[in-house]
């Protein structure tokens, strides 16, 4: 909704059972007196000149969840509270922001400078802070000011709240002094469970909206950084602490994420992240700093970056004995040091998945005969490549098709057309056949049995050509060229 247009009564509607029912207003609205639950005759009745939209839960809880996502910054550890909420645990974050009222009060106030009507509440379980924020005054915050609240806070279902309204039971303090058998014998277990989660004697887990990464290290500046020196300080600082903190858990990196955050970023938006993935697990401050140089010209700082958080997304096991090992040194830059750096170095500009390693296979059919691999890492056990026959080091996937004459049953073509070109062979070898493992299907040309040739034009160009199935008096063979021979 426009600034100008808030101070208008507004609300939003959806129909339930052929009625049009208000499920949301705004302020101007709700000093009129009109709720949710009202129908919209009832409403207009209060104020004719009521505006209203049909409510969208779709992208409301798009909208919940990307808030969830933004406020990663104050905490990994955020989830979504529907319809209205976002629960995040601050354990061990708040003195990152001067204190847990220093960080409500940054919270709601950037929510509130992007338009949103935001409320906090600080307490020890989640379901406390439920309740507080939705019922208490500012001031409450921790778990001894629940007893003034009333039962909904507890977040129970209407008919059981009027049910325990009708025992004089109005408050959560009330409950103190019933027994338990009692309330469960009337109310079920659910009253007792949301009673004991809200004082922290029943534990109710968060769950966060994405994976909480074991490895994090966060850099909040005191005045935003802007220059490229700065960014790549402040990494160099970052990858400092996180790469100690892998050391003393025995772990090295193998995909980290350098998440950064501009002071004009909304609330809506992701942060900008840049992410690095490594051949084998590390903890080398200096080649990762040297593998995230290129991307670092990816941020626009804009006005300014106010946060920077790197995390170890994926980890792998790397002693302290691997590292003097493999990098001949404490800079663990030997040869298989330098060797995977270069191989981080080619995925970054070629992309992961063009950096790749070929290991045999135990197949005699050529497409199938090698396999990609990581490069470095997880190699299966060596197998020795097939010597006994001459192998193309350029196959054409899929074979292609070729017109070709030669004398049969079993000698090579005399010449052949391929794509439109005609050669005629001046020498040749062959044939070898190669069948498909009994256990396999034919392949998809169905192709099962094959008789190869190498054979060279009269410029010296060498082909390998395979002839298709087995030979058969009165019909034509079909011929494929395969690869080319060096």
């Amino acid at each position: 909704m426009p600034p100008e247009s808030r101070a208008r009564p507004f609300a939003l509607l959806r129909t339930e059972r052929q009625r049009r029912m208000v499920v949301a207003v705004n302020r101007a609205a709700a000093a009129l007196g009109i709720a949710p639950g009202h129908t919209l005759s009832d409403a207009r009745a209060l104020e004719p000149a009521l505006e209203v939209a049909e409510a969208t839960p779709g992208a409301d809880s798009a909208l919940l969840g990307r808030i969830a996502d933004w406020a990663r910054r104050y905490s990994p550890w955020t989830t979504a509270d529907e319809p209205d909420g976002v629960v995040i645990d601050i354990t061990g974050c708040a003195h990152l922001f001067g204190g847990e009222p220093a960080l409500a009060a940054d919270l709601t106030g950037r929510l509130r400078a992007a338009g949103f009507t935001a409320r906090a509440a600080i307490a020890d379980t989640p379901a406390a802070a439920w309740g507080l924020v939705r019922f208490g005054s500012p001031e409450e915050r921790r778990e001894e000011r629940l007893d003034g609240l009333p039962l909904a806070a507890l977040r129970l279902p209407a008919e059981m709240v009027e049910g325990l309204h009708a025992l004089g039971l109005r408050r959560i303090g009330d409950l103190h002094a019933m027994p338990r058998a009692g309330l469960a014998a009337r109310f079920g277990g659910k009253l007792l469970q949301r009673y004991d989660q809200a004082f922290g004697r029943l534990d109710e887990p968060i769950s966060p909206r994405r994976p909480v990464p074991g490895h994090r290290e966060r850099l909040t500046f005191a005045e935003p950084i802007a220059t490229p020196e700065s960014i790549a300080g402040a990494l160099r600082h970052l990858l400092g602490r996180l790469c100690k903190g892998l050391e003393a858990a025995g772990q090295g990196a193998r995909r980290l994420r350098l998440d950064a955050h501009r002071t004009d970023q909304r609330v809506e938006e992701e942060p900008q992240g840049l992410v690095l993935g490594t051949s084998r697990p590390t903890r080398d401050l200096a080649a990762l700093a040297r593998l995230f140089a290129p991307l670092l010209e990816r941020i626009e700082p804009g006005p300014g970056l106010e946060t920077l958080v790197l995390s170890a997304t994926e980890t792998g096991p790397l002693s302290a004995i691997q590292t003097e090992i493999d990098g001949e040194g404490t800079d663990g830059q030997g040869i298989d040091g330098g060797l995977a750096e270069l191989v981080d170095r080619l995925a970054l500009r070629l992309g992961e998945r063009a950096v790749l390693r070929l290991v045999p296979r135990e197949s005699w059919l050529p497409e199938r005969c090698v396999a990609p691999h990581p490069p470095l890492e997880g190699l299966p056990p060596p197998k020795p490549w097939p010597a006994a026959h001459q192998r193309p080091l350029r196959l054409l996937t899929p074979p292609e098709p070729v017109e070709a004459i030669a004398p049969l049953p079993d000698d090579p073509p005399l010449h052949f057309v391929w794509r439109g070109v005609r050669h005629r062979v001046s020498r040749a070898e062959g044939p070898e056949r190669i069948e498909c493992e009994w256990w396999r299907p034919e392949g998809s040309l169905g192709l099962a049995v094959r008789d190869y040739y190498r054979v060279e034009d009269g410029d010296g160009r060498r082909f390998w050509l395979f002839r298709a199935g087995l030979y058969r008096p009165g019909e034509n063979p079909r011929w494929f060229l395969h690869g080319f021979l060096g």
